[in-house]
């Protein structure tokens, strides 16, 4: 499969890989393994805005450079109830073909799950 210069840049170099713990931590994850595709995502927040954002996937390359962006772009805004772009920006952004759009929806659930709680911290 060829791959965008952006998808290989992020696959090949993950930033934000790991995991948080801690004060304003909130975890988030969705799919399976069995299935082939599983991410997490924990994102430390105060006051409604992302501090850090590390995440964990079980993946394809596109999926994980897409979850690698995320997790660094974020970092420094406010927490809100969508994603920082939506799944048709990001599959444009990353040139992911339409047969891997659930897995988009996976990073989109994976992050929503730890970004809704944390939307109400004031930590």
């Amino acid at each position: 499969m060829n791959y965008s210069e952006l998808t290989r840049r992020y696959f090949e170099s993950p930033g934000s890989v790991g995991e948080l713990s801690g004060a304003g931590v909130f975890r988030g994850v969705a799919g399976n393994r069995e299935q082939g595709t599983w991410v997490q995502f924990d994102l430390q927040c105060e006051s409604g805005m992302l501090q850090a954002a590390r995440f964990l996937a079980f993946a394809c390359p596109h999926t994980i450079a897409v979850s690698a962006w995320l997790a660094e772009q974020s970092v420094g805004k406010a927490v809100t109830r969508t994603l920082p772009e939506s799944v048709q920006e990001l599959r444009d952004r990353f040139d992911v073909p339409v047969d891997k759009m659930g897995r988009l929806l996976i990073i989109e659930d994976a992050w929503l799950a730890a970004a809704v709680p944390a939307i109400d911290y004031r930590g």
